[in-house]
């Protein structure tokens, strides 16, 4: 099987414009990963694109951006060369599941969410409401126009279609975000600031069922009412417990077209996990997640397609906990 890895960040996407020094690190920790995982499964070879910037991957077909050549073209070159493609790009405006749409119309393996599931999760406030009308534990999420809950304690306003803490900032309390809100952007949401530890779950869903890979941990401060986030520790509860799983499987029940590797963002409070958003690709603590446990996730996804030829490779080898230092003002 020849997979296409477009990494929007890394792959070409951003080859006419300047590539954040700090976004590119991280961006390129998922893509190499994703490509050493892949070409470790025997019948894999991998066609990944590269910004000319950046050096190629070792064992990996390469092809990069031609003159003039939009993102969209790039894409589609590497389509047309692959059996399957593995899209890893920002949701905002629309761009993974525009990316995931054109893989499916063009007749190629999709190893990702699908599109209908990429649009509820790259909206904050979608993603609320389809929690919270199943049931599961999620933030409160407003928009312009809602009646904000009066409760005590801070707020944070941000992007309904931003990765993590992108663009968000925290505010003194109810009335400070409500005036954000209408004074801003229509995009902007609102969301009351959750007291608890900052955590994320690692994925493997299909069919409307979740397996827990890994339970990590966030470490967050907040600087100037921005939260920046100082690092990620993967596998950092190893004994992953029955909330965790349930967790999952209420997210995957709800969300059923979270397909492959799914990142979860959640706060672990007195009374139990909260969400706040789904990521519904790789995210950076993938990066280290066979480190952490031996686990294979691109193999695990590979049998989720084809479970005869790829199902082998999936079991825990270890348990270590690794951290992966960052510094940036938003979760990827």
């Amino acid at each position: 099987m020849k997979i296409f890895v477009y990494e929007h960040v890394t792959g070409g996407g951003m080859a006419s414009r300047e590539l954040s020094p700090t976004l590119a690190r991280e961006a390129d920790l998922i893509a190499r990963s994703l490509v050493a995982d892949l070409l470790a499964v025997p019948g894999v070879t991998v066609l990944a694109s590269r910004d000319p910037r950046l050096p190629a991957f070792p064992g990996a077909e390469s092809i990069l951006p031609r003159t003039g050549e939009s993102p969209a073209a790039l894409f589609q070159r590497g389509l047309e060369m692959a059996d399957a493609v593995w899209p890893t790009a920002p949701e905002t405006d629309g761009l993974l599941e525009h990316l995931a749409r054109e893989t499916l119309a063009r007749q190629r393996i999709l190893l990702g969410c699908r599109p209908d599931a990429i649009r509820i999760a790259a909206s904050k406030y979608a993603t609320a409401r389809r929690l919270r009308e199943s049931g599961t534990p999620v933030v409160e999420t407003c928009r312009r126009g809602d009646v904000l809950p009066a409760a005590s304690g801070a707020w944070v306003v941000k992007p309904d279609d931003g990765a993590g803490c992108e663009g968000a900032r925290r505010v003194a309390d109810w009335r400070a975000a409500r005036r954000q809100l209408d004074e801003g952007s229509p995009v902007l949401i609102a969301q009351p600031w959750v007291e608890g530890e900052p955590r994320s779950l690692s994925l493997l869903c299909a069919e409307g069922r979740a397996r827990v890979l890994s339970v990590n941990q966030q470490r967050v401060r907040t600087e100037d009412d921005v939260p920046v986030l100082e690092s990620l520790r993967v596998n950092v509860f190893p004994a992953r417990g029955q909330e965790e799983g349930l967790l999952a499987a209420r997210i995957a029940a709800a969300v059923p077209g979270l397909w492959g590797c799914v990142g979860v963002d959640f706060v672990a409070t007195p009374g139990g996990p909260v969400v706040l958003e789904i990521n519904p690709r790789l995210t950076t603590s993938f990066s280290a997640l066979r480190q952490a446990t031996g686990l294979n996730a691109p193999a695990m996804v590979l049998g989720l397609v084809e479970p005869d030829r790829f199902g082998a490779g999936s079991a825990v080898c270890h348990n270590l906990l690794v951290e992966i230092p960052l510094e940036r003002a938003c979760v990827h």
